[in-house]
């Protein structure tokens, strides 16, 4: 049976709200109460005592994880899809070529403005500049072991990027296994991936490579990408530290269909208009990291990581005929390193205490180019930007029990940004910002009083400064930028009243002091000031399992943001939401097992409608409610085969913005029709 997690910042008023109906494990990890346990949906394992660094699972609040056995099969074209499974995460489908969506939360959205997720995968911070998380596609459902989503500002782990969270995809590491995936499907889908994996005695190995082609719903949607990694760690006998290696290599092309009229998406979504032709794009992306973990004594646990990443991105783009066809270039080199102690001594007096430090570098060398060009030939350079763009930061957290239904985790993180700004167009160079020391205080809370209801709650406050140029003092500015502070609280009840039974109804509330909106279409790389900002909602979250073959899962929020004290240019938006939030996001589905070879699954995810703008003067749009259907059988020991249908009622829906530049109108970009995927599995 699923264990119900939940943690908790020292919140004060206000009830959470977070139930979901979602695959569970069938066993419950006897020491440790439900309110400090995360929801998990799919299989999971039951552990003994921690050792190693404090991981998501030692958080008090709204933290989710995702095994295999509920994302390897779902019928996806890019990692990010992979979320719609996840509660109260807010994914943007763009659907234009390599720039094919990504995830938001917390009444964040996923325009690229505010990017407000901190992504890691396998441990290592992987997030672009501007905070975008285009790593994310590098990565394929066969090669994952699981997700962790942490919403909320009360980990204090991570710094940058992580305003309203932070995502960690972790892939399969250790095992011997042979994997084969095949699948075909709508639009031309063509998808191979394979997996290795081999356990010696001190080593283990792990290689993965996956292609996949697709011929789009859409006219002029042509993707072809490959990806392949490779994992090497080494533990010697006597087991008290492990080393390894991870080398992830991603390279993708693909055609953009463009954005249509409101009219034409609604009697053509499939076409794509002649002035979009010759759009398209190129991305290659890099990892490289050295990893070790040791237990220094039996109380004391060091782990570091060191890494590499590299991105490599071109793009040819035009929003709309009266405007002008655009060559995007973006090329950065991240290098850094993460380290931890952690320390769990015996206390007398306390039922519980871990206590962890641990510190951060990212140092980035960026370059940003821009072109006006005609069928992707150059007609005149609008940017040429190189910036250099380091943070340092630092946390310390403790873990204490005064008694088994007790938890208290005080945090504290700080955190020091520089860089040098070139622009390479007239010769201007600027410092960053001194944002000075950025200091992120938080408390979490959780009581249990009873084995099968857990009260939480949790306060804290991450950061959010600007990225690319607006990072920078350049003239005529000559006043230090302060970063905006995101305060943040959530206070819930988990419960677990029976084996069959679990979940997590939470509220929270984010305010943000002096919230920044990149400006994505405009040459110089800076960004508007949108002002004070109120984020708040309930998620609700529930988990079934009434009998030994059937699951169920729900998970629904409902959020509303404001913008409260705006920006002098932008009077008129005080008082309104914030573009592209919708008040509703919602998922559920079940799963059952009809015999020991056949499996049947039905889910649904929808939302409710945005605003496009800040003034809330465009109209509304983006509503959808998704049906999708699924079957697997297993042939034999070694062979099973699926089936997948998506959208099965065939509903229209589409992503909207609004272009205030060219169209001076709402553009379109429809979503998939309904589609088929056939999938067969070989484990040899």
């Amino acid at each position: 049976m699923t264990a119900s997690r939940h943690a908790a910042r020292a919140a004060l008023p206000a009830l959470a709200l977070t139930c979901t109906l979602a695959p569970a494990p069938q066993a419950q990890a006897e020491t440790i109460p439900p309110a400090t346990t995360p929801l998990t949906l799919g299989a999971v394992s039951v552990s003994g005592r921690g050792t190693g660094p404090l991981s998501s699972a030692a958080l008090i609040g709204s933290v989710d994880v995702l095994r295999a056995d509920t994302l390897d099969t779902l019928p996806v074209a890019y990692a990010w899809e992979l979320f719609r499974r996840a509660p109260g995460v807010l994914l943007t489908e763009f659907n234009q070529g390599t720039t094919s969506g990504k995830l938001s939360m917390r009444g964040f959205n996923g325009e690229g403005e505010v990017n407000a997720v901190k992504l890691l995968i396998d441990g290592i911070p992987s997030n672009t500049n501007d905070g975008n998380m285009p790593f994310i596609d590098a990565v394929f459902p066969l090669d994952i072991d699981n997700i962790q989503v942490v919403r909320g500002t009360q980990d204090p782990r991570y710094g940058l990027n992580n305003i309203a969270g932070n995502v960690s995809i972790n892939t399969r590491t250790g095992g011997d296994y042979n994997q084969a995936r095949l699948r075909y499907g709508s639009f031309d889908t063509r998808e191979v991936q394979l997996a290795k994996g081999i356990e010696g005695t001190n080593w283990t190995q792990n290689y993965f490579f996956a292609r996949q082609q697709v011929g789009g719903y859409r006219d002029h949607a042509d993707t072809e990408r490959y990806t392949f990694s490779g994992k090497w760690f080494y533990t010697p006998d006597d087991g008290r530290y492990r080393a390894g290696l991870i080398a992830r290599h991603y390279q993708s092309t693909a055609q953009e269909a463009g954005y249509l009229s409101a009219d034409d998406a609604r009697h053509d979504p499939r076409q794509s208009n002649a002035f979009n032709a010759t759009d398209q794009g190129t991305r290659r992306v890099n990892q490289l990291s050295l990893h070790l973990d040791t237990d220094l004594t039996d109380d004391l646990a060091w782990s570091t990581k060191v890494y590499l990443n590299t991105f490599d991105d071109r793009r040819w783009t035009q929003y709309w005929r009266t405007s002008a066809q655009q060559e995007r270039y973006a090329n950065e080199t991240q290098y850094g390193a993460l380290t931890s102690l952690t320390w769990r001594p015996e206390v007398q007096g306390l039922h519980g205490f871990a206590l962890e430090g641990g510190s951060d570098v990212n140092r980035q060398d960026n370059r940003s180019q821009r072109y006006r060009t005609l069928d992707r030939t150059r007609q005149a350079r609008s940017r040429d930007q190189q910036f250099d763009f380091d943070t340092l930061g630092a946390y310390v957290q403790a873990e204490i029990e005064p008694v088994a239904s007790l938890k208290v985790v005080p945090a504290y993180r700080v955190d020091r940004l520089s860089g040098h700004f070139d622009n390479r167009a007239n010769g201007q160079q600027a410092p960053i910002n001194d944002y000075g020391l950025i200091r992120q205080p938080k408390l979490s809370i959780a009581w249990t009083p009873w084995d099968v209801v857990g009260l939480y709650a949790n306060w804290g406050r991450t950061f959010q400064v600007g990225t690319g140029a607006a990072a920078y003092k350049i003239p005529p500015s000559h006043q230090n930028l302060a970063p905006s502070i995101n305060e943040g609280w959530e206070t819930g009840i988990t419960f677990n009243p029976t084996r069959w039974l679990d979940g997590r109804l939470a509220y929270w509330r984010q305010e943000a002091s002096g919230e920044v909106s990149r400006r994505l279409n405009d040459p110089s790389g800076e960004s508007d000031n949108v002002g004070e900002t109120r984020r708040w909602g309930y998620d609700l979250q529930m988990n079934l399992h009434p009998d030994e073959r059937t699951e169920w899962w729900l998970a629904y929020t409902w959020q509303y943001s404001r913008i409260l004290q705006p920006s002098a240019a932008l009077p008129a938006s005080r008082g309104q939401e914030i573009d592209h939030v919708p008040h509703h996001v919602w998922n559920a589905g079940v799963r059952y097992q009809a015999s020991p070879a056949l499996q049947l699954g039905a889910w649904m995810n929808g939302q409710s409608r945005y605003y496009l703008e800040r003034e809330n003067t465009q109209g509304r749009y983006g509503s959808f409610v998704l049906m999708n259907l699924s079957a697997s059988y297993r042939l034999s020991e070694s062979v099973s085969v699926d089936l997948q249908l998506k959208n099965l009622a065939n509903r229209y829906y589409a992503y909207v913005w609004y272009d205030p530049d060219g169209a001076q109108a709402s553009l379109h970009s429809p979503g998939d029709g309904r589609a088929l995927y056939a999938g067969v599995t070989f484990d040899f």
